[in-house]
């Protein structure tokens, strides 16, 4: 039989709700779903979990058996779970329990779909690209992590900005003081990165984003380089301005003068399971509720009519002209031209 690992948010008693909820609808549809222990605990505590049925993680089964992650909870609950996952390479389907939720693919309302669509395999799984990201000091290296959304260096003090040095290739490119820097994935472009001013990058465009945060510098645009390149920040020594480097908003580590962060694509991306195909510009207004309003589409082909009359293509003669200051100077063939020549 298949297993489902649940994964839900501890906090949040609508979370717990879900989990019961999704559970009970697995056993229903002939699947075994699982749990960590700590998150078992906290759903049977509540009225309605008291007697949930579930195998517990690494003590009845491993990752190794686990068929698919479903996750209660917002963004941060699916970077959570991806900790967890990303190395059993299992894709995580989100349920939507937060606001944005920007990373999952279903909504609490359409629990009973969700549940359905996995019991049917009646999904599809998508790779999002992470990152690798080095911390070094003198030459040493202090951390090694990853991340999903975003590796971003902060000024650890609010009254004092930090200066950086950006570089790209091994090459820098200016030094400015500032807030902080994001260096992120396309799937992090929607979140710390957008916040910071960078663009939206779609899923499927293989690439890495650097944005500054609030910098001050003329030069301090947002970067959208190759998947390929190796993007870096120095954090220099002329000040002694403290920095911290967080990934995804949940792995963090001081960054003194003279740190150096290095991130590059990771080999190991993150799994996500899709319901539908639905566009990603379609997702962008949903979550984001953009207004559309006024807008007309383009024209099916078979709508399409040719013009009543057609329009002559005139071809001109081609002409040179060339710049005022550029104009061919005129020639003196007179023999007083000559005799004067010859004189000088």
């Amino acid at each position: 039989m298949r297993r489902i690992l649940v994964l839900t948010h501890t906090g949040r008693n609508d979370a717990l709700s879900a989990a019961v909820d999704t559970c009970s609808r697995l056993r229903e549809s002939g699947l075994i779903p699982v749990m960590r222990r700590l998150e078992m605990q906290a759903v049977r505590n509540t009225v309605e979990g008291e007697l949930l049925e579930v195998e517990v993680l690494d003590e009845d089964t491993s990752l190794d058996s686990i068929d698919l992650g479903v996750v209660l909870g917002g963004d941060g609950s699916v970077l959570r779970a991806a900790e967890l996952v990303r190395n059993a390479g299992v894709p995580l389907l989100g349920v939507n329990l937060g606001h944005v939720g920007f990373l999952a693919e279903s909504e609490r309302t359409a629990l009973q779909e969700t549940v359905q669509a996995v019991a049917d395999r009646s999904y599809t799984v998508e790779e999002r690209m992470s990152i690798d990201v080095q911390v070094w000091l003198d030459n040493r290296r202090i951390a090694h992590t990853w991340a999903l959304n975003e590796a971003a260096i902060e000024k650890a003090n609010r009254e004092r900005m930090i200066e950086v040095v950006m570089e790209v290739d091994g090459r820098p490119l200016s030094t400015f003081g500032c807030d902080g820097v994001v260096m992120a994935t396309p799937t992090g472009s929607t979140a710390y990165a957008f916040s910071a001013g960078g663009p939206v990058v779609w899923p499927e465009v293989e690439a890495l984003v650097m944005v500054p945060i609030s910098a001050h510098a003329l030069f301090a645009k947002p970067l959208v380089v190759a998947p390929t390149s190796r993007l870096a920040i120095e954090i220099l020594t002329r000040t002694d301005a403290q920095a911290v480097l967080w990934c995804d908003g949940r792995r963090t580590i001081e960054l003194p003068p003279g740190a150096r962060v290095e991130v590059t694509r990771s080999g190991i991306p993150v799994k996500l399971a899709r319901l539908n195909q639905t566009p990603f510009s379609e997702r962008l207004v949903n979550k984001f509720e953009l207004p559309i309003q006024g807008w007309r589409g383009p024209v099916e082909p078979k709508d399409r009519e040719t013009a009543t009359t057609a329009l002559p293509i005139i071809t001109p003669p081609l002409q040179v002209v060339e710049p005022r200051h550029h104009g061919p100077k005129p020639e003196s063939d007179t023999t007083a031209g000559k005799e004067h020549r010859r004189q000088l």
